[in-house]
């Protein structure tokens, strides 16, 4: 029997679903897994990182263990779970995770986003990794955590899995507004979602962008602008002009436009002043102008 330690780089905050498996293996044979103590020796530790260095340092402290095992897209992008522990059911327990489940449906993307991993860490196809029943089993609640699930030819039958469950579903990662269709919104609305997300992260998608959200808007469930969040990225290769008129169209069209700073540690204080502005939606709705926001400041 081996002691295995875990170490959750990032935080505990959210969740770390590979060492979720990795514990649930690990017990399944008979291994002691416990959160890692620098004071006590391992058999084997497991730390997981899913931020780079710029936003999550590395753990400084040395591990006193026959074998550490570092992993995650925080380190690399090629290291995966082996197949045994990929498909095991998480060990729910190592987190206070109040009634919700974790997991990927399917993995890939076939956008191919400059600024995103998935294209060279999974695939430039989206496709079906797992059903429902792999990471759910009765929770309240269940984070979605893929990358493009409405790029799966499958999708249809992933959405109809979820609606059966009853459960409040998070797609927290956002759905593909560009590829919306009569068909799959009306799945989309059978699921019991709070807050629906999209993204507009170029500036040279407008069309198609708008096309979705606008078909959403015909024949979509959510209604209100706070529960239908558009992520907008900003920082990457659009000027502050462009950034305004995204979020001043979003919101003209009633969603909620939602600011992600690419590389934040080299934004200028401008652009940090927008997400402020924009992501505090008390400022956002009473404060029409962002020009009369930075008036303020």
């Amino acid at each position: 029997m081996a002691k295995i330690g875990l170490i959750d780089v990032d935080s505990h905050h959210y969740p770390n679903l590979a060492l979720m498996k990795i514990s649930a293996y690990h017990k399944s044979i008979g291994d002691t897994v416990e959160w890692w103590n620098a004071f006590m020796s391992y058999d084997r530790v497991y730390q997981a990182k899913i931020f780079t260095e710029e936003y999550t340092k590395d753990n400084e402290y040395f591990v006193k263990a026959d074998e550490v095992i570092k992993g995650g897209t925080g380190y690399d992008l090629k290291n995966k779970l082996p197949n045994e522990i990929e498909h095991i059911f998480p060990d729910y327990s190592i987190y206070p995770t109040k009634d919700t489940a974790y997991g990927f449906l399917t993995r890939g993307c076939p956008r191919g986003c400059h600024f995103c991993v998935v294209a060279e860490k999974e695939g430039m196809k989206s496709i079906q990794v797992a059903d429902l029943t792999e990471f759910w089993n009765g929770q309240k609640n269940i984070e979605v955590l893929d990358p493009n699930l409405l790029a799966c030819k499958n999708h249809i039958t992933l959405l109809k899995q979820l609606s059966e469950t009853n459960s409040t579903v998070n797609p927290s990662q956002g759905l593909d507004c560009r590829l919306l269709t009569e068909d799959n919104i009306y799945w989309l609305n059978q699921i019991k979602i709070k807050t629906m997300r999209f993204a507009w992260d170029y500036m040279r998608e407008e069309m198609s962008v708008i096309k979705g959200l606008e078909l959403y808007n015909k024949y979509g469930k959510i209604r209100e602008k706070r529960n239908k969040v558009v992520y907008v990225l900003v920082n990457y290769d659009t000027t502050m002009e462009e950034n305004l008129y995204r979020i001043y169209k979003l919101r003209d069209m009633g969603y909620a436009p939602y600011v992600m700073i690419y590389n934040k540690p080299s934004a200028s204080k401008e652009i940090k002043r927008l997400q402020r502005w924009t992501n505090n939606r008390y400022i956002f709705w009473s404060c029409e102008k962002f020009e009369d926001y930075m008036k303020i400041q």
